[in-house]
């Protein structure tokens, strides 16, 4: 890989952390870091690999002083629909963690080990897919091609640090209802079928986001897909119930073949040592974790699997990350 010009946008946030955290560990060549976030961490000082960067404020002017060639992303909507365009004008190509570019017709959304030949149609902007998707479609995706999904059912558990610092601080202070930080409710002892506002549909906006970008990360416009959606308390990792029906028939032992091969998947699966996914199993891990894989007696060609995965690292960092290195490969 070449060495790169690169910006992190967000730096001092729970992603942004967990960016510079990964690019070490990945050991994503470097020659120029810059570091950009809101007005209330300039200033601030962040050693990367042994060496202390400045924050800068993200403003037009600050960008134009500090040209590169990458930027990653994960500042909120709001942030990405400002200022993604005006890297992109300059010439960066940039990796957007938030949800302002996903549904773009322009934009890819990608996953590498899914569908990585979309990254390289771009306008210098590509989307980060929602965490809850990525881990699914990682683990379908294979399956897919090989059935054909006709149907997807999918309930996820998502982890208090999907909602950031403050969702993690409703769950460590055991903060109660009327007390709590970022949730309706309180977290602990509870569970919330309730991520994101509720759209007209009845869906939340979380749920609506796996059934569009499903589809698109896919090439599937007509794929039918049904989600819900729950906050569990849970530090880190989401869990997801995956039921799905195929067109054509298959054996559940080559379920498991297909799996075993899969790119980013950890088959782990094995009842009579009940040995099954679980978020402190993935935590920290770049994988998605596949089990508890069994057939659907109540349709033809029916399959349920539980699918767990990191949503900081492969629901975010790791996977702007990877799509970073299909690039300057």
């Amino acid at each position: 890989m070449k060495s790169i010009f690169l910006a992190v946008v967000g730096a001092t946030g729970l992603v942004g952390s967990k960016f510079l955290e990964v690019l070490r560990e990945r050991n994503v060549p470097i020659s120029e870091l810059v570091l950009f976030a809101s007005e209330r961490s300039v200033g601030k000082t962040i050693t990367y690999d042994g060496k202390d960067y400045e924050v800068h404020v993200l403003s037009e002017k600050e960008i134009k002083k500090h040209p590169v060639e990458y930027a990653l992303f994960s500042a909120g909507a709001e942030v990405s629909l400002k200022f993604a365009p005006i890297f992109a004008a300059l010439g960066t190509i940039v990796i957007d963690n938030s949800s302002a570019w996903r549904m773009d017709p322009s934009v890819p959304l990608v996953v590498p080990e899914v569908n990585p030949g979309d990254a390289f149609i771009h306008a210098n902007i590509i989307a980060n897919p929602n965490c809850s998707t990525i881990q699914a479609v990682v683990a379908i995706k294979p399956l897919h091609d090989k059935y054909k999904i006709k149907r997807m059912v999918i309930s996820t558990y998502q982890a208090v640090s999907g909602a950031g610092i403050k969702g993690i601080d409703d769950l460590e202070s055991k903060a109660e209802t009327g007390h709590t930080k970022k949730f309706p409710y309180q977290i602990i002892g509870n569970v919330l079928p309730h991520i994101d506002i509720f759209m007209p549909s009845g869906n939340t906006k979380e749920e609506e986001k796996i059934i569009l970008e499903t589809r698109k990360i896919l090439h599937e416009p007509n794929m039918r897909v049904s989600s819900t959606a729950v906050r569990v308390p849970v530090l880190n990792s989401h869990s997801e119930s995956i039921n799905l029906e195929f067109e054509l028939p298959f054996e559940v032992k080559d379920v498991f073949n297909i799996l075993k091969k899969a790119p980013g998947v950890i088959l782990y699966d094995d009842v009579k040592v009940l040995k099954y996914p679980m978020p402190l199993l993935s935590s920290g891990h770049d994988e998605v974790y596949v089990g508890r894989i069994r057939r659907d007696e109540s349709v033809t060609n029916g399959l349920n699997m539980f699918v767990v995965a990191d949503n900081i690292r492969k629901g975010a960092a790791s996977n702007a990350i990877q799509i970073l290195e299909l690039l300057i490969k």
